[in-house]
């Protein structure tokens, strides 16, 4: 009957507005607990509880923590004074801008030339890593721990460099010599994008044989500050035997634990919303990844970190592996080519697609396609949409003719209703007699909204991680599709110099998209059979209210595609309607 079908379209949308607003727009838990800088020393010190661990490089025995640097007994520096305290070689490639500390041979300084931190492109560039030195240093070490006492580099070794500038394609040599009959060699390259390639060998000129075991690490301090939803994960991750493991910063801090991985290949990285670190080891060799929180300076710390299997070299004998390191924006297609060209288990699950993801990256690359031929994002959404509207067609066609057909038989059943509405059961039974000798179905015009849900979510997933998305325009005052509208109705959508987000709450300032988009809303609604119970009426009279509330906030292509999907569905179903002789 249809108040049966009112009622689960009702359901479908309640759990709509619920998931909207306590699933995708939910901040996570605040931490619940405050780790003690003793508790921490007492787990993460384990070889001198006098020491405070700037790193902690991976042992063949465990963990154990290198020689203290002189950055970590000072005050934390300024990211120039960090930069100026060590001899650097600069990094001047097609797309970043940095260095490398030559004390320590550390990733630890690159902004990203493409980006930038407003939609102004003199803004300051996108800073990724921050120079050892920092409270919130973020950075990437390469090397060698020993079985034994072996001399090897750490976190104060002083390399030699053969150049001055890491340029595209242009490799740097560092070299180091133990003075023990060990040289290490370490040749760093950096592609026309974000991946270096570094090259690590050991040759042993002296005359006992030693073990060593290659590691790479990337450390970050203090805890980010991240957006906090659910569906984007923002921290340590990796993909160990192809399967993606994600680790909140909260679960490290809190569990006071290393959780550790085993894999032959895969990655480990810690990854912000656009933003990427990633260790990319021999993907053919064996590997115990690690992900680890401790205290620094009573600041936080994480790491992630690989160990790779011991080499025993011979008097005489060279070791050489070949590792990667990915540091950059999470563009999809260059993390797909990574993935294929250099065979990159899942690199391409450092973007959080989520569950969708069948159907998130096919409309991710549906909009790609369609850019590169109109040249606007705003545009390809709604020619996208289009696409996905025609691929429906059938579907949704058969729903509003079954639509059309409920609200012409409107007449008829409230007469029904008058007649036999002290007597439930009989009115039920003729109900549905008529549904029979007309054919008609009650439930089939929840298809649409059914059908909508997934790709709404999908689309919202694609706007709101891909960084392809960031500060993309559309036409007029929409200059970033991935951010809400930004005029309001307070000041006449800006015919008044006042900005209203100092006095009104966010929750109501709403935009010109989200009105136009609830207008449609509305408008689709007045064209459905309408509930009889007056109850279920005044609902839906004010879902189109409700969306524009909860819709203002989300990314403005989203709002777009919303108001433009229900703007074909009005005339799609207008003209059934129409031909169906229903007014």
């Amino acid at each position: 009957m249809i108040d049966n079908r009112n009622m689960i379209l009702a359901i479908v949308i309640s759990v709509v507005i619920l998931l909207g607003f306590n699933f995708w727009h939910a901040k996570k838990y605040e931490d619940q607990a405050q780790l003690q800088g003793t508790q921490q020393t007492e787990q993460t010190s384990a070889a001198d509880s006098t020491q405070t661990p700037q790193d902690k490089v991976p042992g063949a025995g465990g963990v154990a923590a290198p020689t203290a640097g002189k950055a970590d007994e000072a005050p934390a520096l300024t990211r120039t004074e960090a930069i100026a305290e060590t001899p650097r070689v600069r990094i001047d490639s097609d797309r970043l801008h940095g260095s490398i500390s030559l004390i320590g041979g550390r990733v630890d300084d690159l902004t990203l030339k493409d980006y930038h931190e407003e939609l102004d492109p003199e803004s300051p560039e996108i800073v990724l890593l921050e120079p050892h030195g920092m409270a919130d240093s973020y950075f990437a070490q390469f090397g060698w721990t020993p079985s034994g006492k072996v001399a090897v580099p750490d976190g104060d070794t002083e390399w030699k460099a053969d150049k001055l500038t890491l340029a595209t394609d242009d490799p740097v040599t560092l070299t180091w010599d133990n003075g023990q009959g060990l040289t290490f060699v370490r040749t760093i390259t950096l592609d026309g994008n974000y991946m270096f390639t570094i090259s690590q060998k050991v040759e042993n000129t002296g005359d006992k044989p030693v073990t060593l075991s290659p590691y790479g690490l990337i450390s970050r301090g203090q805890t980010p500050d991240v957006t906090r939803f659910y569906i984007l994960h923002e921290g340590p991750l990796g993909v160990f035997g192809g399967t993606l493991k994600e680790v909140d910063y909260s679960d490290l801090k809190d569990d006071k634990k290393t959780i550790h991985e085993d894999s032959t290949g895969g990655w480990i990285g810690i990854t912000d919303k656009y933003w990427l670190t990633a260790l990319v080891p021999d993907q053919n060799a064996p590997i115990k990844a690690s992900f680890t929180y401790h205290l620094t300076n009573s600041d936080d710390r994480y790491q992630v970190d690989y160990l790779g299997d011991a080499k025993t070299l011979q008097p005489g004998e060279t070791a050489e592996v070949q590792n990667r390191l990915f540091a950059g924006a999470k563009e999809v297609k260059l993390l797909d080519s990574y993935a294929d060209n250099l065979g990159i288990t899942n690199f391409d699950k450092a973007i959080d697609f989520g569950w969708f993801y069948f159907l998130t990256k096919p409309i991710f690359y549906g909009l790609q396609y369609i850019h590169g031929v109109v040249g606007n994002f705003g545009i390809a959404i709604l020619l996208l949409t289009v696409v996905i509207k025609l691929a429906f067609f059938p579907l949704a066609n058969k729903s509003y003719k079954a639509m059309s057909k409920m609200k012409k038989l409107q007449p008829e059943m409230q007469k029904l209703r008058e007649l036999h509405g002290d007597d439930r059961q009989r009115m039920n039974q003729e109900m549905m007699a008529l549904y029979k000798r007309e054919k008609a179905n009650p439930a089939s015009g929840c298809l649409p909204m059914l059908i909508q849900i997934p790709v709404f979510f999908a689309l919202y997933k694609v706007l709101f991680v891909t960084i392809e998305m960031r500060h993309a325009p559309f036409f007029g005052w929409i200059h970033d599709l991935s951010a809400p509208d930004p005029t309001s109705i307070f000041n006449l959508f800006g015919l008044i110099p006042w900005d209203p987000s100092t006095i009104v709450p966010a929750a109501v300032n709403i935009g010109i998209w989200p009105l136009i988009m609830g207008v449609t809303m509305f408008l689709q609604q007045k064209l459905n059979p309408q509930p009889a119970d007056p109850v279920q009426a005044k609902v839906f009279m004010f879902l189109p209210l409700i969306f524009t509330f909860l819709l203002a906030h989300f990314p403005a292509g989203l709002v777009i595609y919303w108001a433009w999907n229900n703007s074909l569905s009005i005339l799609q179903q207008w003209v059934i309607m129409k031909r169906a002789g229903v007014r």
